[in-house]
């Protein structure tokens, strides 16, 4: 174990999407362990906070309105930051705007990727590396490791009594999250409605979602009509998803957020990958944690890290996944499947 350090108040910086701001929470449960006496805060964008409602051990949640006066906000954050004299801030982001909130903060010691354009001015800076075998978590932990250990922790989110009572008291039921922001890294309509039909006629089916998503869902709901199936798109806070996704039988999801809350609360997850590729860094972790993706070899995969609003080559090979893989993928999971 590293010789202590005095760190009484700690800022982790993630404005990203929803997805890279639960990943962040293994840098909390990590710095928590090592610092229990530290007051530890986090700076989100506008509309993750939720995300950290009811927290055990986090202080304060900053919030950046990026959508609104983004640059203005900005300037506030950064004042508030300066304000709240922190002794070490984290940064996660590799952009322009977090680093310069991060090089003006005057906190006593700062840390962040290599990749950012302002990263010559931290204290301490790490590359940022994407390659095989290397989570997300494993690269944001490597900004900590010398403070605390390489050893990868696994992110937590924590639902309140409320969202777990607000869970369905049926215990037979799976969850699917078929959307994404990304077109390329959703699985087709078709699909979703035939793993419904594939599945075991005693399960209750939930589509979970943003507001945004419940036409999507709506029209894969009508079209499963072998199945019960409700469409709870906009209807759930984070949270409230995070515990409906614990105890389910397995969520079924994309690339995308829903399939990192399900980690964050060791719920059983089978995540389906079309443009993007595992090895990114973004895959399950943890023993309930499955993925699959086309078998076919496409020159063309992946063709970003993101994804596109529209297959490049307009075929969309890569969402090419026949349901018989999904079900052998999950073959010890007895009752999924009819």
């Amino acid at each position: 174990m590293p010789e202590p350090f005095s760190y009484n108040k700690i800022l982790i910086v993630q404005t990203a999407f929803t997805g890279d701001v639960i990943l962040a929470t293994a840098l909390l449960e990590k710095l928590h362990l090592y610092y229990p006496n530290s007051l530890i805060d986090i700076l989100v964008r506008k509309g993750n906070e939720s995300l950290f409602n009811g927290h055990p051990f986090i202080n304060e949640v900053l919030i950046w309105n990026k959508k609104s006066q983004k640059y203005r906000n900005a300037f506030n954050v950064i004042q508030r930051v300066r304000y709240g004299k922190y002794d070490l801030i984290v940064n996660l982001q590799r952009f322009l705007m977090s680093g310069m909130l991060t090089v003006l903060s005057n906190a006593k010691e700062t840390r962040g990727y290599s990749k950012n354009p302002l990263s010559s001015l931290f204290t301490k800076r790490y590359p940022h590396v994407i390659k095989e075998g290397v989570h997300e978590v494993d690269r944001n932990n490597s900004l900590i490791s010398d403070i605390t250990d390489g050893i990868r922790n696994l992110p937590v989110l924590y639902p309140t009594a409320a969202d777990l009572d607000s869970v369905p008291a049926e215990k037979n039921y799976v969850s699917l999250a078929p959307t994404s922001v990304w077109h390329t890294k959703q699985w087709p309509k078709q699909h979703w409605v035939d793993l419904i039909k594939s599945l075991n006629n005693n399960l209750t089916v939930y589509l979970l979602g943003a507001p945004s998503d419940f036409d999507s869902c709506e029209s894969i709901r009508q079209e499963a009509y072998t199945h019960k199936v409700i469409n709870m798109a906009g209807n759930l806070s984070f949270l409230e998803s995070a515990a409906l996704m614990k105890d389910a039988k397995m969520n079924f999801v994309n690339d995308s957020a829903p399939l990192h809350i399900a980690t964050a609360v060791k719920g059983p997850v089978l995540a389906i990958y079309c443009s993007t590729v595992p090895s990114f860094g973004f895959y399950p972790i943890g023993e309930n944690g499955h993925w699959i993706e086309t078998n076919e070899s496409l020159s063309c995969r992946p063709c970003g890290l993101h994804g596109y609003k529209l297959c490049p080559l307009g075929h969309f090979k890569c969402s090419h996944i026949p349901i018989e893989n999904l079900r052998f993928t999950l073959s010890e999971y007895e009752g999924i499947f009819a």
